[in-house]
């Protein structure tokens, strides 16, 4: 991508300095490596890791904030966070943009980075849960650390794949503002045969709200040669099929929660070549195949 290095965003929370603990509350939207964890946990223990984090609930909150502590970092790690600034303010600011026209206005999220474990206001958030949103406290969490992961366990490098993790998660943050995120909790509950079948359609929707924002900086000439490569690259790279295989050797698709390879590939690529966040209708009848 074509950037400029600046200072942290206004809307950054940096917590690497600070110790992790307690939590409580509901709205964790599970992260890549927590996916993995999960399925592990699940298939060692022949029980539902993943139906714990539906039962979450409660108001809960983060306790009082630490005294400031002095962070640490490399040079590597500190342009990496000039460079997550960018990409959340040119996210938030193509948002700012397209929300009116879906009937709501947009109000900024918080991005918090944290090293090891951090509170939310939806539990404990943890480095191995990876990159996620709580709708409690409109944050989006991450240990700068899965970058790395994603290059080298995901087979996914490059500034642009890094860009649609975070455009991903503001695209819950985007459900979470128009009232999407809470009905599909209100069907969940309702009905728990569909609650992973639901779970994919939201994460598949938050996959084309990212292309939808990849469309915009296409369109600002910010784009460079491959970057939406690595954007589909990085999509393929955390489908459930593939997530399960690595983990396990099988693919179980009754375990689905963010849906196959190619149709998180599909869906980046349909708001990408749209730009147009009503083609991001994965709540159709035909929507999932």
């Amino acid at each position: 991508m074509r950037w400029m290095p600046g200072g942290p965003s206004s809307n950054l929370e940096d917590r690497r300095g600070e110790p992790g603990g307690g939590g409580g509350g509901g709205g964790l939207r599970l992260g890549l490596g927590g996916m993995v964890v999960l399925l592990v946990l699940s298939v060692v223990f022949r029980q539902d890791f993943f139906s714990l984090l539906s039962g979450a609930g409660g108001a809960g909150g983060p306790g009082a904030p630490s005294a400031p502590v002095t962070v640490t970092a490399s040079a590597e790690e500190q342009q990496l966070v000039q460079f997550v600034s960018f990409v959340l303010d040119d996210v938030q600011s193509t948002w700012t943009k397209l929300l009116p026209s879906m009937g709501t206005s947009y109000r900024d999220a918080k991005l918090v980075l944290f090293r090891d474990a951090t509170e939310t206001s939806c539990g404990v958030g943890a480095t191995a849960t990876g990159p996620f949103y709580c709708s409690g406290d409109e944050k989006v969490y991450i240990d700068l650390g899965f970058y790395d992961e994603l290059r080298r366990r995901f087979g996914a490098p490059g500034d642009f794949a890094q860009a649609y993790v975070l455009a991903h998660e503001i695209g819950h943050h985007v459900q979470k503002l128009l009232g999407t995120d809470a009905e599909v909790r209100r069907i969940q509950r309702a009905r728990p045969g569909l609650a992973n079948d639901y779970s994919v359609r939201l994460e598949l929707q938050a996959d084309c709200y990212a292309g939808v924002w990849a469309y915009s900086t296409a369109q600002r000439d910010i784009l460079e040669k491959g970057d939406v490569e690595e954007g589909l690259t990085a999509a393929a790279a955390v489908g459930d099929d593939r997530i399960q295989r690595m983990a396990t050797g099988r693919v179980n698709p009754d375990a689905f929660t963010h849906g196959t390879s190619a149709q998180r590939a599909e869906w980046f690529n349909r708001g990408y070549t749209t730009g147009r966040p009503d083609v991001c209708d994965t709540f159709s009848a035909s929507a999932r195949r």
